[in-house]
């Protein structure tokens, strides 16, 4: 059965495939840009001793629309989002650049970024080597790797490229087995997708199911069906080091208030 992520992957390939730009031109520019902040280190820091004993990190998303649920906030302003994140205690950013499907550019990503001073993760249906230099060169701290979407000569590849950049590889899992692949790579920062790919549903066991056969020393992540300071608190004790949130932050007015409600922290004044 195919799924959204295949259309999406086709896409992407498509474009890749029409790309023409000289790719040692990219990587020297990559390499010359402006060094990447410490997205790991600060899912490990959870958000710094300022902001209270944490037990797990935030990785706050800014998305203006899914494929599945429409438009959340197609109007929203990322470096304003991007701040109130911040203010509310998130760790880190993720930002969406992909147009087609999510409405989002690589602007909204630059944007975002020179306004906190947080680490930012692209987030991205990520292909090509020149996806990789394009998120290095748009500012972004770290790169989404998602195994389903990749072969494993290409998720070796694009890991290495993004470690040789001085970047985090987010490597997305959906199960037991994509795990195995990502940890064959090397992979130390995992997230565990609880979103099933061909019904669309958000199972709740599969994070902490998939959580368990990874080894100490690798950052985990749980991504998809976090809405409350419940859920955050459940993945925490399942051992995750960080959630991954969008849409239930960004559909919110007061996104500051949303985070600090999701980190179960009192709002912040000002």
């Amino acid at each position: 059965m195919a799924t959204y992520l295949d259309s999406i992957g086709a896409w992407h390939r498509a474009a890749a495939s029409r790309d023409r730009r000289d790719l040692q031109d990219l990587a020297t520019k990559a390499r010359a840009s402006s060094p990447p902040r410490d997205f790991a280190g600060a899912l490990k820091s959870h958000g710094g001793a300022s902001l209270g004993e944490d037990t797990i990190a935030l990785i706050a998303e800014i998305k203006r629309r899914s494929p599945s649920k429409g438009d959340l906030n197609p109007g929203l302003d990322p470096a304003q989002v991007g701040r109130a994140y911040e203010a509310g205690g998130a760790s880190c950013l993720s930002v969406l650049t992909d147009g087609p499907y999510f409405a989002g550019s690589p602007e909204d990503l630059r944007l975002a970024r020179r306004a906190v001073g947080i680490p930012v993760l692209r987030k991205d249906f990520t292909v090509s080597a020149a996806d990789v230099y394009d998120a290095r060169l748009m500012g972004a701290d770290a790169v989404l790797l998602i195994v389903a979407l990749l072969d494993r000569a290409e998720l070796a590849q694009l890991h290495e490229i993004a470690e040789d950049l001085a970047m985090a590889v987010l490597v997305e899992v959906h199960d037991e087995r994509e795990l195995e692949l990502a940890l064959g790579i090397g992979a130390s920062l995992v997230g565990v997708n609880q979103r099933d790919l061909h019904t669309f549903e958000v199972d709740r066991g599969r994070a902490a199911r998939v959580a368990h056969n990874v080894p100490a020393g690798v950052l985990k992540v749980a991504e998809s069906g976090v809405s409350s300071a419940g859920d955050v608190a459940a993945l925490a004790e399942a051992g995750f080091d960080a959630v991954l949130v969008g849409e239930a932050l960004v559909r919110r007015p007061d996104q500051r208030a949303a985070v600090a409600e999701l980190l179960g922290r009192n709002v912040p004044c000002g």
